[in-house]
């Protein structure tokens, strides 16, 4: 995924790499990031929302902590949460998100081979000096120091092993691939 006003090497700048586990479910995931206001379906919401209400100061970043996925959690913790405020956090993230974020999506279809790729970009990402965030980085607002470290919406996967030259090349010719079957396409 790439943000608003974040560039690097002359372009814009990756701010978060991500895949999904199961087959088939890349609309779905994109769903959950971009459409349903639900932060306990998606880490990247959650971490948008932490950044938004640390920056503001907003005491609410205690209540937006605390994990709902499960029905347990939402019995035990239902009396704890500002309702609206909490939906009015998730419509924050979703304009901010839905504004500010664009992506591109490289095909992969085996689930092992996507892993080690999507480990190896972040890595390698996260181990560039010229891929920093911006001062202007809503990131740096993040409590988590990994995020604001790393320049990256992740915290996971951060400065491990780098993508090899083998590596590069299938990628570059995955992209090469689906340039050509989008040109193709319009």
């Amino acid at each position: 995924m790439f943000e608003k006003g974040e560039t690097a090497h002359g372009m814009d700048r990756v701010v978060r790499i991500g895949t999904h586990t199961g087959k088939n479910q890349l609309r779905s995931r994109l769903k959950q990031h971009f459409i349903k206001e639900n932060k306990d379906r998606s880490i990247f919401r959650k971490n948008i929302g932490r950044a938004l209400l640390n920056r503001d100061k907003d005491p609410f970043l205690d209540q937006w902590e605390i994990d709902l996925t499960s029905r347990k959690a939402k019995k035990e913790n239902a009396g704890l949460i500002d309702s609206e405020k909490q939906e009015e956090t998730e419509k924050r993230v979703s304009q901010y998100i839905q504004k500010n974020f664009s992506f591109v999506v490289i095909e992969v279809e085996a689930q092992e081979k996507r892993l080690e790729l999507e480990s190896k970009i972040i890595s390698t990402i996260s181990l560039c000096d010229e891929c920093g965030p911006s001062s202007d980085w809503l990131g740096l607002f993040s409590p988590k120091e990994k995020i604001r470290k790393s320049g990256l919406w992740l915290v996971n996967e951060l400065f491990k092993e780098p993508l090899s030259d083998e590596d590069m090349r299938l990628i570059e010719n995955l992209v090469s691939y689906a340039a050509g079957i989008e040109k193709f396409i319009e």
